[in-house]
């Protein structure tokens, strides 16, 4: 028998100034992982040898890795499961390198109930240098209708 999950908080439940805070490490496996999903076979991530010749020095973390870590808290914790982004505005500033942790901080700057939205400003931080820094609007999960006979009709 499947396990129903819990839903997200309501868009009437969340409020402006809560804050999420979490760390994130970045590890070969999640790296690998990612390139092999995504089919991205850019020297600049993984080769060493290539990497070491450019302004970077080493091998990057793709910042499309870093958003996925962004989407990865907007679904779990704030505003939680069944939410939904609809915007992103992130700013890569610096460059991610390989095994770095990273803090994040994602904090609601506004809830528009009558759009169904939440703003959430968010970065991150290498010790005190940021790395990103951006915005993003989440529809947070919608209250469902309570399922009556009716509903099973068209099974």
């Amino acid at each position: 028998m499947l396990k129903k999950r819990k839903l997200g908080r309501r868009i009437g439940e969340i409020q402006v100034g809560e804050k999420l805070v979490f760390q994130a490490a970045i590890e070969d496996k999640d790296l690998l992982l990612y390139l092999g999903l995504t089919d991205d076979a850019n020297p600049l991530y993984i080769q060493h040898d290539y990497a070491s010749q450019t302004p970077f020095g080493k091998p990057v973390v793709p910042p499309i890795m870093l958003m996925g870590m962004i989407t990865s808290a907007v679904s779990k914790y704030l505003p939680g499961p069944g939410s939904y982004i609809t915007r992103n505005d992130i700013r890569f500033l610096r460059p991610v390198y390989h095994y770095e942790t990273l803090e994040f901080l994602l904090e609601v700057t506004d809830v528009d109930e009558e759009s169904h939205c939440v703003t959430l400003a968010v970065t991150a931080t290498r010790g005190a240098e940021m790395v990103l820094t951006g915005e993003l609007s989440a529809c947070p999960p919608h209250t469902l209708p309570r399922l009556d006979s009716r509903a099973l009709e068209n099974f």
